[in-house]
Formats: structure tokens, C-alpha cells, sequence
């Protein structure tokens, strides 16, 4: 789908949906948005702009060079934006951002909420006004930002959900409620998609990074860069640096809490197998005495006693309980 944008009392609004017939004469629009566009869109912006657009497989390719260059008078930067944040999968994708001139070309096939956003924020009376293409492009950069400093508060509050739980305790006077391994078992699954999910804000953090750093360096070569482009690059760049550490710090607590998790598995099921140690160790004395009188021996003086019986219980009873009271006492139980 291809979608263009021109300026409107310095602020966007949509010119052109899909391909018209006379799409060839409309003023050069400052934004065009290809989203999962069809062969004829491509070739339409390209003629239109005089460029080359990347391939799909090209812009899945992780080597600078495929994702930073300069071609035919245009500047093309392809990042990884982390999309769907919200639910139980998120994924990475690829955004080719495309310069020519004043305008810019959006080429992706997915549908990051960052970009509705920034459309409806852009076309707003009270929006900051949109001079040309490389506004657009740091508004949806900061726009990608503001989801990923969404989604990490969100990460940060479940962390800390989970750390209570892991390590909650009774109120005062009542002894420390231990998780059960059903709450364990969640906590694992929790901590596993808060994991995958920071790991793909940091992949993305890192790849806006590179973007903006080398869009700096490239306007700074070209001496075109204006104090308030460079001012709002370092800005964004200060917001990347700032993500990546909290992104940083958060992972720190998810390998913590996975280990912390994992501990309390292993010390229930130490708990359990203690308990059948125990029990083996308690019931060996009696089991002992037990076949002592089982034997098959003809001389077996209790054979003819009357107390014999229980006689024989009392021992067993008796050696089952010096060896539980002499644990009890070591504090092994």
C-alpha cells in the first residue's frame, strides 16, 4: 500500500492513498509510505524520485554497508523496529527510511503502532510544524522511542510484580508463605517473554543508534545540518542512550530473578527428597526389627513369649522415633 503525505499549513495531511491515474503530475510529496507495497509501487516511487528501493532480502541484511549508504543523490538508512509490544510476541522488523531532497520514503512491512501515532499527533492543529523530510523522519524515530520507554515502564512494573512473588512473605507473626511450583512455573513463563521482549528493544535501540549516528555524520559532511536538526539529534540520541541503559538494568533483573526462580525450584524438590530420606532413615530401625522376627529360625526365644508381640511393636515404635527426635534436635527437619 502506498500512502503520501504533503504539507498543509506546516502540518501533514494525507494526499494520496494507493496509485492514481494522474499520480505522475501531483506536487512531489514530503512523505511516501510504503507499507508492504505491491511491484507497482515501488516502480512508481522509483521513477518518480529516480532511485532504487531495497528488496526485502536487502533490507534483512545485517551488514552496515546494506543498511547505511549513499545511492543516486539519496540517503538510505534501514533500522530494526521492535513492533507489537503489547502482546505475547513481539517481533523486529525493518524500516528502510529513504532522503531525497525534502522527501522522505518510509519502505516496511509491518504495522508498528508508532507510525498511527505519529500520523495522528502530525495532524493535529497544535502539532509541531513539519518542514521536510528528515522532521518527519526523527518524529517517527522519537515515535518508535516513546514505545519502547512504554513497553520498558510496562517490563520494570512486571519485574516487580514478579519479584514479589517470587519472594513474598506472611504478614507479621505468620511464617513465610512459600510460592507453590504452579506459581513458579508462571514466573518462569513471565520472566522468559519479558526476556525475549528486552532482548528486541536493545536489538532495536541499537540499530536507531547506528541510524542516527551515521544521518549525523553524513549531514555534517554535507554541511546542510541546521542547529535544530542537530539539536533534536542529540536529543534522540540522549533518549536512545537513556533506553539502552534502562534496557541494560532490566535484563540484569530478569537474569537475576530467573536465576532466583530456578533456586527455589531446586530447593523444593531438595525439600522432597529430604523428606523421603527421612522417612527411610525413620522406618529403617523398625523395618530392621521387623525382619529380625521374621526369620525362620526355630530357636527364637520370643516365638514362645507372650509379651513377645508387643514386645516387638515397642521396639519398633521406639526406633522410629529416637532417630525423628535426634534429627528434630540437629534441625535437620
Amino acid at each position: 500500500m502506498l500512502r503520501s503525505y504533503r504539507r498543509e499549513n506546516s502540518h501533514l495531511v494525507l494526499a494520496q492513498e494507493g496509485i492514481e491515474a494522474d499520480a505522475g503530475v501531483i506536487d512531489l510529496p514530503f512523505w511516501i509510505d510504503l507499507y508492504n507495497p505491491a511491484p507497482q509501487d515501488n516502480r512508481y516511487v522509483e521513477q518518480l524520485l529516480g532511485i532504487s528501493l531495497p528488496t526485502r532480502e536487502e533490507m534483512q541484511e545485517i551488514e552496515v554497508s546494506a543498511r547505511l549508504y549513499q545511492e543516486d543523490g539519496a540517503e538510505f538508512m534501514t533500522l530494526t523496529a521492535a513492533s507489537q509490544l503489547e502482546s505475547d510476541e513481539p517481533i523486529n522488523t525493518p524500516i528502510t527510511f529513504v532522503l531525497k531532497g525534502t522527501t522522505l520514503i518510509t519502505v516496511r512491512y509491518a504495522e508498528p503502532k508508532a507510525f498511527a501515532n505519529f500520523v495522528v499527533r502530525a495532524q493535529r492543529s497544535n502539532a509541531v510544524p513539519v518542514g521536510n523530510g528528515e522532521q518527519i523522519m526523527m518524529g517517527l524515530i522519537e515515535a518508535l522511542l516513546d514505545r519502547m520507554a512504554d513497553a520498558l515502564e510496562r517490563v520494570g512494573t512486571g519485574i516487580d510484580q514478579v519479584s514479589r512473588q517470587v519472594f513474598r512473605k506472611g504478614g507479621k507473626g505468620k511464617e513465610k508463605a512459600s510460592p507453590s511450583s504452579e506459581d513458579l512455573q508462571a514466573a518462569i513463563e513471565r520472566i522468559g517473554q519479558d526476556g525475549d521482549l528486552l532482548t528486541k528493544v536493545r536489538e532495536s535501540l541499537v540499530s536507531i543508534n547506528r541510524v542516527l549516528t551515521y544521518h549525523t555524520s553524513v549531514d555534517q559532511q554535507d554541511k546542510k545540518v541546521t542547529k535544530e536538526a542537530k539539536a533534536r539529534s542529540k536529543v534522540l540520541y540522549r533518549d536512545v542512550v537513556a533506553l539502552t541503559d534502562q534496557a541494560t538494568f532490566l535484563s540484569s533483573k530478569v537474569n537475576f530473578l530467573l536465576d532466583a526462580t530456578l533456586g527455589l525450584i531446586n530447593l523444593q524438590q531438595n525439600q522432597i527428597i529430604k523428606i523421603f530420606s527421612v522417612a527411610a532413615v525413620v522406618f529403617l530401625p523398625p523395618t530392621l526389627v521387623a525382619s529380625i522376627y521374621g526369620m525362620n529360625f526355630a530357636d527364637i526365644p520370643e516365638l514362645r513369649w507372650g509379651l513377645g508381640y508387643p514386645f516387638a511393636l515397642g521396639m519398633m515404635v521406639v526406633s522410629a522415633i529416637l532417630p525423628y527426635l535426634y534429627f528434630k534436635r540437629r534441625r535437620w527437619l
